[in-house]
């Protein structure tokens, strides 16, 4: 009864949507709860629970968190998604990438140290028994 109400209201925030319009350009941290699109520039920090999308000819520079990512466009700096980072073939990316999961379409750019996060295991020590 009470997980519906969270449900509602996540998917709620989810399909709010933020865009910084193609020649806008924005200095500063930016936080909010719904998913971005940016076609412009920003230069500083975006920190959000939902999806980011930087388009053809958008560009970051600066500090990206987010949910999930779909880039076309250029970023500098440090990235971390806690899902799906999804780089087009257009994409430029430079800097440090911590993603959960890394997709990336042939002619994009990586640039960067990549950490992938939550499909690591941990190996067992010699002392610990193996169960059949």
């Amino acid at each position: 009864m009470f997980s519906e109400s969270k449900k509602t209201k996540s998917t709620t925030n989810q399909n709010e949507q933020n865009r910084i319009a193609a020649g806008t350009l924005i200095t500063g941290e930016i936080s909010g709860k719904g998913c971005f699109r940016i076609e412009g520039t920003l230069e500083g920090s975006l920190k959000t629970p939902g999806k980011v999308v930087i388009s053809k000819g958008g560009l970051i520079n600066g500090t990206l968190e987010c949910e999930n990512a779909d880039i076309e466009g250029n970023f500098k700096g440090k990235l971390l998604v806690k899902e799906v980072l999804s780089l087009r073939g257009a994409a430029n990316i430079e800097g440090e990438v911590v993603a959960g999961k890394l997709a990336v379409e042939p002619g994009a750019v990586f640039n960067a140290t990549c950490e992938m996060t939550g499909g690591v295991k941990p190996l067992k020590k010699d002392n610990e028994k193996r169960s059949a």
